[in-house]
């Protein structure tokens, strides 16, 4: 079915549909993943984009349900080459075209993505419209620049839980009443680190491998207040991933500034962020973000490099942070940007890429036990 895709800056693309009729819109990006797209669909940072996969053949091994990284498909809009409807894998239980279709996202193909991925490299990231029905390409650039901005909105509030959950065995539980969830005595392991995972987006392999550490999780809502996670006497406080743009998110900045120093902290993509916010730094919009398994990440204090999966379009500011107080950890050997830093004081240390992913395939898996290491002091 004939499509088109529009940009705000007027650049238009002819394409196809393999999801039916319909319409999108959101942020351009793109993702330099080979493989991995289930888990980028269903990335609650990705809400609100219209994600291009650079790789041209997609839709060759289908989906499962044990790949999924939230409970649905969080992509505005999916954009590949080259479709592919007949899927090989013992795990799969579906197509990639039923899968959208089963959620009303748009799927496309036949676009020029290394077109589009050379043009958001040069423009950077911007305003997206997709149409089967509506062909005409002024109308469409015009729907693409009335698209809300990345910028300035609070996108938290829409993927984060609405009510606290324990993660166990590998799942969300939800069959414990909040209340209890909420008290110190009402779920503290003898023999287990207690984590309070703060969910502005979290992955689900981030709380498998926070389980797989040895850590009993509950994870809650990003708007607890701090005297809410005070009484519930946690070992440790772990801020998640999410999506957009961290500084609307001011109620979390902000119990995360009276929670500082109250407990460990650690801080995985947005999670760093709203760190480095609530430590009086600064963040800003990259041109067009970090998105794919192969970004290669310097540890500048084991002088190791780091291949890591990454998913970001805003970063903290280097020179925003005070060096009296922060040791800058980590840095992105492509671009120079912040990669990590940890507090010289306080048991407080935060990363912006994943470690949880495996693109190298576990570079950077020892941040979980580093972090069990700092609860456990």
């Amino acid at each position: 079915m004939k499509a088109i895709f529009a940009l705000e800056d007027g650049r238009t693309f002819p394409c196809k549909s393999f999801t039916g009729p319909g319409e999108a819109w959101g942020e351009a990006v793109f993702n330099t993943g080979m493989t991995g797209y289930q888990e980028v669909l269903t990335d609650p940072s990705y809400r609100g984009q219209v994600v291009t996969m650079t790789y041209p053949l997609i839709g060759n091994y289908g989906v499962n349900p044990e790949d999924v990284e939230s409970d649905r498909i969080q992509v505005a809009a999916f954009v590949i080459r080259e479709y592919q409807p007949c899927y090989s894998n013992w795990r799969a239980t579906l197509s990639l075209a039923d899968y959208l279709k089963s959620q009303q996202v748009m799927g496309i193909e036949d676009l020029d993505t290394r077109a589009l991925t050379l043009h958001l490299r040069q423009r950077g990231a911007m305003r997206a419209y997709i149409s089967t029905e509506d062909l005409d390409p002024v109308r469409c650039v015009e729907k693409a620049r009335s698209t809300p901005s990345m910028i300035g909105q609070n996108l938290v509030r829409v993927v984060t839980p609405e009510r606290p959950f324990r993660w166990e065995n590998g799942k969300a539980l939800f069959d414990e009443a909040p209340e209890a969830l909420l008290r110190s005595d009402g779920w503290r392991h003898p023999e287990k680190m207690a984590v309070l995972a703060m969910d502005c987006g979290a992955k689900y392999n981030i709380l498998r491998c926070l389980e797989e550490s040895g850590c009993e999780v509950i994870v809650v809502p990003s708007d607890t207040p701090a005297s809410v996670i005070r009484e519930m006497k946690p070992d440790g406080i772990f801020l998640s991933n999410g999506p957009g743009d961290p500084e609307p998110v001011h109620d979390t900045v902000q119990t995360v500034r009276e929670l500082l120093g109250f407990r460990p902290m650690f801080g995985i993509c947005l999670g760093i962020q709203m760190l480095g916010l609530a430590m009086g730094g600064r963040t800003s919009k990259l041109k067009f973000g970090h998105r794919g398994a192969n970004q290669p990440v310097k540890n500048l204090l084991t002088g190791r490099i780091e291949i890591t999966s990454q998913n970001h379009g805003f970063v903290v500011d280097i020179d925003s942070l005070d060096p009296k107080s922060v040791e800058i950890t980590h840095v992105n050997l492509n671009d120079g940007t912040l990669e990590g830093f940890r507090h010289k004081r306080l048991p407080i240390f935060a990363v912006q890429y994943h470690p949880e992913a495996s693109p190298g395939p576990h570079d950077a898996r020892y941040l979980f036990d580093d972090f069990v290491r700092l609860m456990d002091r």
